[in-house]
């Protein structure tokens, strides 16, 4: 059991203080116990308040999860979001990167934390706009690579969103929380391997031009 916290809550904590610590709150335990065995007394009780006070803040445990969830794929947003501004670098450094961040990130917080697993089916099956709307700016981060790539005569592709959602689909298997987990690697191409297949296919017309 996740023990209550030592101290009372701060005298003179503003709402948006009180939804943080709800938050925290319901990430270890989700972490730690669960996102089933998770209930909302439990969240209260830890922080010394009761269940209706959370309910002032989110209306059910499903609640509580979108935005669980919600800020912890703003953090996976915020990174590759400033790996794609690193305009020092080349557009192709910045989409391996980019790719290579997604996978790691996944690995790492999705086996160090297999109730995490749980938290993010349920967002999945009960709140697929939340998953929906972060793989649509994940594909728009690469878009903005690829473009750049385009405009630097490193790529060479008529469609940058196309080619953002074709990369974006072509490495789902190495960043999907349940994929990276439960899928045998020996299905799949190493990642080192699918990113070079990758960058070839966005410069293949380039090569082409100049072959004629």
């Amino acid at each position: 059991m996740i023990p209550a916290l030592s101290a009372p809550p701060p005298v003179e904590e503003t709402s948006s203080d009180t939804r943080c610590r709800i938050l925290a709150t319901a990430e270890r335990f989700f972490r730690e116990i669960g996102y089933q065995k998770t209930t909302v007394a439990d969240i209260a009780k830890t922080l010394r308040m009761s269940p209706a006070n959370v309910y002032r803040f989110f209306d059910s445990k499903k609640a509580i999860n979108e935005a669980v969830v919600a800020r912890l794929i703003g953090e996976v947003e915020a990174r590759i979001a400033a790996l794609a501004d690193r305009l020092g670098l080349p557009a192709e450094a910045r989409l391996r990167e980019i790719i290579v961040f997604l996978h790691r990130d996944a690995v790492g917080r999705f086996t160090g934390h297999p109730r995490m697993h749980e938290m993010v089916e349920a967002a999945m099956s009960e709140s697929w706009d939340v998953c929906r709307h972060h793989v649509d700016r994940i594909t728009a981060v690469l878009e903005r690579v690829i473009a750049d790539g385009v405009a630097r005569g490193e790529f060479a592709v008529e469609d940058p969103a196309v080619a953002a959602r074709c990369v974006h689909t072509a490495i789902v298997r190495f960043c999907h929380p349940v994929l990276v987990v439960q899928c045998p690697e020996d299905f799949v191409p190493a990642l080192d391997a699918m990113i070079a297949f990758l960058m070839g296919a966005l410069r293949a017309e380039r090569r082409a031009a100049r072959a004629s």
